[in-house]
């Protein structure tokens, strides 16, 4: 008999611990920023870009959609196609396709939560291409994307300010 209630003792501190670690991870990816929403381009608060860049670059509206370990992007062009992009958020690979090539991305959070980096190989025709995105949010109602990638004259930084819908 002392050696069931011994096995049960063990069962319940198990679970305790489970139910704890549960919490603790769940705590931890709440204090992460939440992109979702549905953001408008704000060409005047967006500064001109460096190094020659291309303001409109990334620069049109999107809606995101993000839950604990899935950011989801679905932005839709001039000619009305929807194009979808997700990332995991655990630093691991995704891959996404679209009319120009297949894009291979990590998405790491910075030490504290509060800004999101994505980098992206992209394979253009043959030739691949190096793009990382920082989003953060100013306030509430105000996202930052910093996009930088090689140019034909060096790096190019590029500044894009959205705001929330």
């Amino acid at each position: 008999m002392k050696r069931d209630f011994s096995y049960l003792i063990k069962l319940i501190t198990l679970s305790v611990v489970l139910v704890l670690t549960g919490t603790v991870l769940a705590d931890a990816q709440s204090g992460k920023t939440n992109f979702a929403g549905s953001w408008v381009f704000n060409a005047e608060k967006s500064p001109q870009p460096e190094n020659g860049g291309n303001q409109r670059m990334g620069g049109g509206d999107f809606t995101v959609t993000q839950d604990a370990n899935l950011l989801t992007r679905s932005r839709t062009g001039q000619d009305g196609t929807t194009r979808v992009t997700k990332y995991t958020l655990d630093g691991k690979e995704s891959i996404n396709n679209s009319g120009r090539g297949e894009s291979k991305s990590t998405a790491n959070w910075s030490s504290d939560g509060k800004s999101l980096t994505i980098d992206s190989k992209i394979n253009f025709n043959g030739n691949e291409r190096t793009i990382s995105e920082t989003w953060s949010l100013l306030d509430a109602k105000t996202l930052k994307i910093l996009s930088t990638r090689q140019g034909q004259n060096g790096e190019v930084k590029v500044t894009m300010i959205f705001d929330r819908k």
